[in-house]
């Protein structure tokens, strides 16, 4: 079957609008089953022998969960270096959906390949499996983004984006509630290896990941462009990045922005990445608690985004992101003084409430604080690097931490300073009067 060329192709057709959002149907269970469910669990089950819960790495003794989070920290460092380069050679080359399938083939293997970790020697199986469905789920989201402008028009980007995340998220929770079910049901089903379930689940979300995908891919153009755009090179990435940076120079609102977001979203991707493991380890819930808690963590997100819309309507996208932030504050400090599973739920409900609203709040204002430009898709893109960036230091202090004081507790609490440092920044927004350029001499 031939897919159409982005010149020859018709915007806001709901057969391509509709087979784009499919692959937020396939990739998203890697976030739901592999980052925040079942894996995080299993690892630290595996990886606990006689109550031991330091691993050997690389001839290091390491705390578990400090390996885990510095992998995964390491592997948004990665995808933040190339990720310029990348996108520059599949504009130059016209041909992102190859440059979106290796990806997809990558994070799928490395998924896939967590089936075979079966016990702690094969700890270094797990931790580059993970590494290589992270970046694989990264990098093709880099790919898969630059297709919106192509299927759908400005005044349609934004519902059509929406129906991506719809899609994801019931992809993602029905794949997870089909395992959870086995999992629950594991005994019944006269099945004696704990393990199987588990691994099961690791092998059915690369499968599910890579067979949805064959619809995005077998639908969208093979690039955006017919030729290789002009005056392009392979550097063009981190050339654009550069030239970002430097216009930054001359807006201080946006730029001050740009920091505070830095600081808070730090703390919130590390809190999310890392919640499961918290509860696990410092609260010893087991698997089916911690999996019916982060289902009920997507409910609310849901619920969170709409709820903080209203605030920032009633107020403004500063104001309701400092309450945001603030929540975040108390939710770090609550929860050094986590002891029971109540406890933890009583602090998943607020995560949940605050989660996806603070993410959503913060794309939107800084598309509001961005200069007129026909550059938007460099600004998103320096955006995405800083995510990335700040995703990688967060998880790896955040290891660093608990492998150094023996207690997860210690790392949530410093979190909890770079969302300080962003409600201050946000403080300083809310003053600055204008994001024109600065005058300088």
């Amino acid at each position: 079957m031939n897919s159409p060329s982005a010149d020859n192709m018709i915007k806001n057709d709901r057969k391509t609008i509709n087979a784009w959002a499919m692959y937020d149907w396939a990739n998203s269970s890697y976030a739901l089953v592999i980052v925040s469910a079942i894996f995080p669990v299993y690892y630290n089950t595996i990886t606990k022998v006689n109550g031991n819960t330091k691993i050997d790495f690389f001839g290091l003794p390491i705390e578990n969960t400090a390996a885990y989070s510095i992998c995964l920290g390491i592997a948004f460092g990665i995808v933040a270096l190339i990720s310029p380069l990348l996108s520059s050679i599949s504009d130059y080359s016209g041909n992102q959906r190859s440059f979106m399938k290796f990806f997809c083939y990558m994070g799928s293997i490395g998924c896939m390949l967590l089936f075979f970790f079966t016990d702690y020697h094969l700890v270094y199986l797990a931790l580059f499996g993970l590494m290589l469905a992270t970046v694989g789920y990264s990098g093709s989201i880099v790919f898969y983004n630059s297709y919106l402008p192509a299927i759908a028009t400005e005044d349609r980007q934004d519902k059509v984006s929406a129906r991506g995340y719809a899609f994801g998220y019931i992809g993602a929770t029905t794949l997870l509630i089909f395992n959870l079910l086995f999992i629950m049901n594991q005994h019944a089903l006269g099945v004696a290896d704990d393990t199987l379930f588990p691994r099961l689940s690791f092998l059915l979300t690369g499968l599910w990941w890579m067979g949805f995908a064959q619809i995005p891919l077998r639908v969208l153009p093979k690039g955006l462009y017919a030729a290789k755009p002009k005056g392009k090179n392979i550097m063009h990435g981190y050339m654009e990045l550069i030239k970002i940076w430097r216009t930054l120079q001359s807006y201080l609102k946006l730029r001050t922005f740009l920091f505070s977001f830095f600081f808070f979203i730090m703390g919130v991707q590390t809190v999310m990445f890392m919640a499961t493991s918290f509860g696990n380890k410092e609260i010893h819930l087991g698997a089916t608690q911690l999996i019916i808690t982060v289902l009920l963590l997507e409910y609310l997100g849901i619920a969170g985004a709409f709820l903080f819309a209203w605030i920032s309507k009633k107020t403004s996208n500063v104001t309701a992101l400092m309450i945001a932030v603030s929540l975040w504050i108390l939710i770090c400090i609550g929860a050094y003084f986590i002891v029971t599973p109540m406890h933890f739920y009583i602090a998943a409900f607020f995560i949940g409430m605050v989660m996806g609203g603070i993410q959503s709040l913060a794309r939107s204002t800084y598309a509001k604080l961005i200069p007129k430009t026909e550059n938007n898709a460099g600004y998103f893109s320096f955006f995405d690097v800083c995510e990335k960036i700040a995703i990688m230091c967060g998880l790896i202090m955040f290891g660093y931490l608990d492998n150094h004081t023996g207690s997860m507790r210690n790392s949530i609490m410093a979190l909890a300073t770079w969302f300080v440092i962003g409600l201050i920044l946000l403080f300083i927004v809310r003053r600055t009067k204008t994001t024109e350029p600065i005058l300088t001499s």
